[in-house]
């Protein structure tokens, strides 16, 4: 059992300073903190609060999950170390079009990629061609696959 503890569904007027006041009954806070968007300033509706010791963060767990805590009632778990994120991909695109990535991912919609059944082995066919950062051209010409290496035309209905 760590002492960190993930706290969610928290109302949007939530603070840092409301988190460390609700945990404090329950003992030391070391640390709290609600998440916020980094463009916008409001609250994402979570936060974390880091307590002194194991047991203090157990009573934490056991006294304010499904409590009300600004109208609403607060989720509070053992919080989980971050799951490794790809990184995210550069200023376009960003999953717009379906995404499909990687290896393998079929065909998004129809068939406008010339006749391919499903889009191949290499994520090919993910339309918006925005896969290899530096593949060809501009965003690999838009529709159909295009973009780096195995997606794009060529022996198109070998697969």
């Amino acid at each position: 059992m760590g002492n960190k503890l993930y706290v969610g569904n928290l109302p949007y007027s939530v603070r840092d300073n409301d988190l460390e006041q609700a945990f404090g009954q329950f003992g030391a806070v070391t640390s709290a903190k609600v998440m916020m968007e980094r463009d916008t300033g409001r609250s994402k509706g979570f936060g974390f609060v880091e307590m002194g010791t194991d047991a203090e963060a157990q009573a934490a767990i056991q006294g304010m999950n499904g409590q009300p805590l600004g109208g609403r009632s607060v989720v509070v778990n053992e919080a989980r170390p971050m799951e490794p994120r790809p990184p995210r991909s550069g200023g376009f695109g960003g999953g717009g079009y379906g995404g499909g990535g990687g290896f393998g991912g079929g065909r998004r919609d129809g068939d406008s990629g010339g006749g391919r059944r499903d889009g191949g082995g290499y994520g090919g066919g993910n339309d918006g061609g925005f896969r290899s950062p530096y593949g060809s051209g501009p965003r690999g010409g838009g529709r159909s696959g295009g973009g780096g290496g195995r997606s794009g035309g060529g022996y198109s209905d070998k697969f």
